[in-house]
């Protein structure tokens, strides 16, 4: 290892980096499950309710595992709760593949849920501990890249490693998914602790004098402290303005993902080559929508509202005009996917920081777990409701319109939230009081 990667401002990177990488792996195992979705309903006799019964429950399980996993990792370490997430959804994983049943798929993806679920909310807690309060914005936004880059490269990957290695079976590749589970583990060992202090006492990483007295690990809280501690974001009415703003965030990005290859096929009839390369579109342009509205928050604006409501705003007139879109204008079809794919994520990476950015890191991860608990609720509800919204012609045709005017509305509603939020730092969570706020320019 060179000497620059030993000091500590040089190797917060090669943690994000690795940690990006985890989550990326966290990604493929989900994904490959929606790709391999129409294969697996055939071999499994599987009703159209039941396929939407298997897509919900993920979610439903992932967002009840978002509110323990901040816990857990405030309590006993982030690096501890990615161990045991990953553990679990790469076991399950390789399970996926001798699945028989609708019973049993159905216990397969609660516990997927439930494993990928307690992944986030520590892997934002290590970003905190390891980057400057200047740079969170930014580090945060590369991370969420990692879930505009999975949906884009994981179909591609599996499906050829499918007909490539086995004949176009989808069980063989869900044990082959266990191989980058296992490269996680080992990374997060390896290269990997909670703080770069920790890694300075086990002598992993050398001291340098640019380290930020921000950087050091959190103190450890007694119970009365984190009784106290919790109460500045439970307590705080910002917070909860901020988990409706994520919960909309979340239901438009789960919702337009789930059925967008649905209406690029039934909608605009469009073949599955055609399909792979317009439902690729809007996450190609994501990862750059995530890295400047990161780059935006740290550098020009320093506030997440702004970044969100270029974002929300934007995101209205391109939603409604795309379920509207004529049959064969492929080319104002794609425009509008692009543009979708670049509004509906500048905000990710921003949205995600302001946890860090208003709460100590003492409670961050509890303060993130929570929101993003609820907040995923909208990945659940969003793709249900948008099903009852969809139009069946009598000749079996479907149109989409007023589901993506359903989308448009709940960014409409997200935009509200992002004009009501404030934006103050906690500077602290005391002993004695509840904690006290300065304001952020």
């Amino acid at each position: 290892m060179s000497a620059i990667m030993k000091k500590a401002w040089g190797y917060r990177y090669w943690v994000l980096v690795i940690l990006w990488l985890v989550y990326i792996i966290n990604y493929f195992d989900r994904m490959a499950v929606l790709t391999f979705l129409p294969f697996i309903q055939k071999d499994l006799h599987l009703t159209p309710v039941e396929v939407g019964q298997l897509a919900s429950v993920f979610f439903f399980a992932y967002a009840a595992a978002q509110i323990s996993a901040g816990f857990l990792a405030d309590k006993i370490g982030s690096k501890r709760v990615m161990y045991i997430a990953i553990t679990v959804f790469t076991f399950v994983t390789a399970l996926t593949g001798v699945v028989k049943n609708f019973g049993q798929f159905i216990a397969l993806r609660i516990g997927l849920g439930l494993g990928e679920g307690h992944h986030f909310a520590p892997a934002i807690r290590a970003i905190n501990n390891w980057f400057p309060f200047k740079e969170r914005g930014r580090a945060v936004s590369f991370f969420a890249t990692s879930w505009a880059v999975a949906p884009a490269i994981v179909p591609v990957i599996v499906t050829s490693i499918s007909v490539s290695f086995f004949g176009g079976a989808w069980r063989p590749v869900f044990y082959v998914l266990a191989i980058p589970g296992a490269i996680g583990i080992f990374l997060l060992w390896r290269f990997i602790s909670d703080s770069p202090k920790e890694m300075i006492a086990k002598g992993k990483l050398s001291k340098d004098q640019d380290i930020e007295e921000e950087n050091v690990a959190p103190k450890k809280l007694s119970k009365e402290e984190k009784r106290k501690a919790y109460g500045v974001f439970l307590k705080d009415a910002n917070f909860y303005v901020f988990t409706l703003c994520l919960f909309c965030q979340l239901a438009v990005y789960w919702g337009t993902s789930t059925w967008l290859t649905s209406f690029l096929v039934t909608q605009h009839g469009l073949n599955i080559k055609e399909m792979g390369f317009f439902a690729s579109a809007p996450y190609i342009v994501a990862f750059f929508a995530m890295m400047l509205g990161g780059w935006l928050m740290d550098n020009v604006v320093h506030r997440m509202k702004p970044v969100a409501l270029i974002g929300y705003i934007g995101s209205i007139p391109v939603l409604w005009m795309l379920g509207s879109v004529e049959k064969g204008n492929t080319g104002l079809l794609l425009t509008l996917l692009l543009l979708v794919g670049f509004f509906v994520n500048l905000n990710f990476g921003s949205i995600y920081a302001y946890l860090p950015k208003r709460y100590p890191k003492e409670i961050v991860g509890s303060a993130t777990g929570l929101a993003n608990g609820i907040g995923q609720l909208g990945s659940f509800i969003s793709p249900l409701i948008a099903g009852y919204l969809v139009t069946v012609g009598a000749n079996g045709s479907q149109d989409f319109s007023r589901v993506f005017i359903f989308f448009a509305i709940v960014s409409a509603v997200a935009a509200l939230c992002a004009v009501i939020l404030k934006e103050k730092k906690v500077t602290k969570v005391p002993a004695n009081t509840i904690g006290s706020e300065k304001s952020v320019s």
